[in-house]
């Protein structure tokens, strides 16, 4: 949340860039790439594109953002489950973690962060 929070109130002004999921994300990418994580962004499934997928060692970190504002909206971590993302990556012998991360465009924050060991 601190990532988020930090960013300045005038960045905001005159855009609707909290409206857009890739915001959240290339804050998060921008930072993850700046201390030299192996990542990949928009990582093409044969569902869709995952926002963002990490390999760490013997560990894969998948990355789903949504901005939700309504009550039962489908959590991002719904969406990578329902998507099957995880497939791609279970031929390895990694361990895969799905990371749900869901955005306010009021608050301008990160507003439920959930996560699930495959």
């Amino acid at each position: 949340k601190s990532l988020f929070a930090g960013i300045p109130f005038d960045w905001y002004r005159r855009n609707n860039l909290s409206e857009f999921e890739g915001y959240y994300g290339s804050v998060v990418y921008s930072f993850l790439q700046g201390v030299g994580v192996d990542l990949v962004a928009e990582d093409v499934t044969s569902k869709g594109r995952l926002d963002l997928a990490i390999r760490a060692g013997e560990k894969v970190y998948l990355f789903e953002f949504k901005v939700v504002e309504r009550e039962g909206e489908e959590s991002a971590l719904g969406m990578l489950k329902r998507k099957g993302y995880a497939e791609k990556y279970k031929a390895t012998t990694k361990e895969i973690y799905l990371l749900g991360l869901d955005c306010s465009e009021k608050e301008r924050n990160l507003v439920n962060f959930q996560w699930e060991r495959v």
